[in-house]
């Protein structure tokens, strides 16, 4: 049976979806005409009836391929093992651009014309719609008569596009599979998918060795990765190994070289290298640990304990709360009180930025979704980001990300809880909070909705949780998980119901939980109990302090910021606060290099730090009579009236930490946060911190709790 590449993509796309499709929708995906799609389906139909299936459709509604599971199953394997004698578009378009990365010189127009059963005339109009895809990654197609076409520009550009390739058309849980040999052999028919290309980038031995090694390292990274991040990297390295030995270095700043370590990243990034270099016999330069570090630093996935009292980080702070505002406005929404929206904007929008500026990228399986069923929503995010980053170019991939964020805020509207559920997430941005609020819709038994990515899930004991959902397969994961797309369809909402109906026996009003789980359910022991302890120890001590030490001085005189500084420490060590002025003083002024203090917006700057000779958490506002003129966190002049001064022991723990980044998001957390800020009201600004900390101890005193 002969299937032309346009059918067989129509069919694949009618076999995914659960739901009808209208023509129109169709024809948008594949980029062709209605008429197209119409004359194709009356073939599909022959096709189908081979298969004892039908094609339903419905005037005003779509089309839907119906008939039972079974005879769908072998369509399905019929179109996986096909042998691809005809490619589409697009994927003729990928095919060429593996041949031409791969390549380390020109390829002739004839040998892919001949490799892909097309004319040369079909290759060369294929190439014109690749010279705009290779500009995204600062790459340039060469063409001369005779020559035959190459790509030219650095090598890191060309490991980002092959990176790139890899990730848009490689479902991330097949990439886990193969790094961890857990596929089947694929058959030799297969070997022309693009699937198989694509991972002929990469030798699938060498991608198994450099996970090996990642997986070891960042064990000990003090953050966590997403699985997408965790995914980039491995082959990232792969490819990195793959062109040194064929002789490519990457070539990067020297001043990019120096900055890059003094960080943290960089001795992880060290330390891969040594192994790699090890396993594989090769030198690899210093410019390549460079490289990797920027992969590390724009792969962090923190969740709740993302400290705003970083300069970067309240800096993202401010252009959320922004962006919050503005898309709450177009919505006819008030978002600026949603604390779970601003929390998850921050962190994602920190790695995001870096991504952008280093011009790393990002793929979005989901992007299309998105834009066909959030298309409004959509518009207004990206508008929104184009006035609040508009020193940025943010791409699509992270817009529909972000997307996904206010969805999961403007869905939000139940908080009931019974059933504790574990939510595991490829990516761990945006797609998990969306999927949480949807089950929280369909679900309301669903209880204190906990979102992980499948390595931080390998890391923990699931047993405490009733029901694991989960949006990839979970490698070597044998016990009961319910796998779901992110937007969830109706028939995953119908399993999910059906296996909490089975897991759960409802008697009137009361529900109880049926046998096997009450076997999982197991008593808290000691050293849980103790753990909790000093957790809320750890909370209430550091919220006290701050409290207690609260001070807001006056400054008649004329004074500079350096002035200010010393008068407040001399002042904190009066008050056993300190131990050491001039060395905290230091410290401060040391973190005061990194960038500009001033809040953007505000009249106000905050100077923090870290010392071993601070004693406890401090918290001081010294307010001037006069403005004072400082650079902001935008880099740009400003002047302030309030200094706001925040201390903290060197070896804090993660509740104070907590605390502190609190307080910073609270200094910049809304138009009235600012005003009691900068009112000049000790006993106002007391008030408020009073009530908000309250709330603050109260949900996390829950959260403990409820573990």
């Amino acid at each position: 049976m002969y299937i032309s590449a346009r059918e067989r993509q129509i069919l694949e796309i009618l076999l995914t979806e659960t739901d009808e499709m209208t023509v129109k929708d169709l024809a948008d995906q594949i980029g062709v005409s209605g008429r197209t799609v119409h004359r194709d389906l009356k073939n599909i139909e022959d096709i189908l009836t081979e298969y004892e299936l039908s094609l339903q459709k419905k005037s005003g509604v779509g089309v839907q391929i119906t008939g039972s599971k079974d005879k769908i199953g072998e369509l399905e394997l019929f179109l996986f093992n096909l042998f691809h004698t005809e490619y589409t578009p697009d994927e003729r378009q990928t095919i060429i651009l593996c041949a031409l990365l791969e390549s380390n010189g020109p390829v002739k127009l004839l040998g892919l014309a001949n490799d892909l059963n097309v004319t040369i005339a079909t290759v060369s109009a294929d190439l014109t719609k690749l010279e705009e895809r290779l500009q995204t990654f600062g790459l340039a197609l060469i063409r001369r008569r005779g020559y035959g076409v190459e790509i030219e520009g650095d090598e890191g550009a060309k490991r980002r596009a092959m990176s790139n390739l890899i990730s848009e058309y490689l479902d991330e849980s097949e990439i886990l599979s193969l790094a961890r040999e857990n596929i089947q052999k694929r058959s030799t028919q297969q070997i022309n998918t693009i699937s198989e290309r694509l991972l002929g980038l990469v030798e699938k031995k060498k991608l198994l060795t450099v996970e090996k090694i990642v997986e070891s390292t960042i064990q000990d990274l003090p953050f966590n990765m997403a699985d997408s991040a965790y995914i980039g990297l491995v082959v990232h390295l792969a490819l990195a190994v793959e062109r040194i030995q064929k002789g490519e270095g990457i070539k990067i700043n020297q001043s990019y070289l120096e900055n890059q370590q003094s960080s943290k990243e960089y001795k992880f990034a060290g330390k891969i290298v040594s192994q790699l270099e090890q396993v594989f016999q090769i030198e690899i330069p210093e410019a390549e640990i460079a490289y990797i570090t920027m992969h590390l630093k724009g792969a962090k996935l923190r969740h709740d304990n993302e400290y705003l009292i970083e300069d970067s980080s309240l800096q993202i702070a401010i252009k959320s709360r922004n962006l919050i505002d503005m898309v709450g406005k177009r919505v006819g929404l008030d978002l600026t009180t949603n604390r779970s929206l601003f929390e998850g904007l921050v962190v994602h929008l920190k790695p995001a930025i870096y991504r952008i500026k280093q011009k790393m990228g990002i793929s979005n399986p989901l992007l299309e979704k998105i834009r066909r069923d959030y298309g409004e929503l959509f518009s207004t995010v990206k508008q929104a980001v184009e006035q609040v980053f508009h020193e940025f170019y943010v791409p699509d991939e992270e817009i529909g990300y972000l997307v996904m964020h206010f969805g999961a805020a403007i869905l939000a509207n139940k908080d009931i809880v019974q059933l504790k559920t574990l939510v595991i997430c490829s990516s761990g941005i945006g797609t998990s909070k969306m999927l949480a609020t949807r089950l929280q819709q369909e679900f309301p038994e669903l209880k204190e909705i906990q979102n992980v990515s499948v390595m931080e899930f390998k890391k923990m004991k699931a047993d405490n949780y009733q029901l694991i959902i989960s949006t990839i397969p979970i490698p070597d994961y044998h016990l009961d998980y319910i796998l779901v797309s992110p937007i969830l369809y109706k028939d995953e909402i119908e399993k999910i119901r059906s296996f909490i109906n089975e897991q759960i026996i409802i008697n009137g009003s009361e529900m109880k939980f049926s046998v096997p789980f009450i076997d999982k359910i197991s008593k808290k022991n000691t050293k849980m109990l103790i753990e909790e302890m000093q957790s809320i120890q750890g909370y209430a001590q550091t919220i006290a302090a701050i409290l207690e030490g609260f001070e807001l001085t006056k400054i008649n005189d004329e004074e500079n910021v350096t002035a200010i500084i010393k008068r407040a420490c001399k002042e904190l060590l009066a008050n056993k606060k300190i131990n050491n002025t001039e060395a905290v003083v230091d410290a401060i002024f040391e973190r005061e290099k990194l960038g500009g203090l001033g809040i953007p917006g505000t009249t106000m700057a905050l100077f923090h730090a870290r010392s071993a000779h601070v004693i406890t958490q401090t918290f001081t506002i010294y307010v001037t009579q006069n403005p004072i003129e400082v650079v902001g966190m935008d880099q740009k002049e400003m002047e302030i009236k309030s200094i706001i001064l925040m201390l903290s022991p060197e070896e804090t723990a993660e509740s104070s930490l907590e605390v502190l980044s609190y307080l910073s998001s609270l200094l910049i957390e809304s138009e009235e946060s600012i005003s009691v800020f900068q009112s000049d009201d000790k006993e106002e600004i007391v008030t408020y911190l009073t009530a908000r900390f309250n709330q603050f101890f109260t949900e996390k005193l829950n959260k403990i709790r409820s573990v």
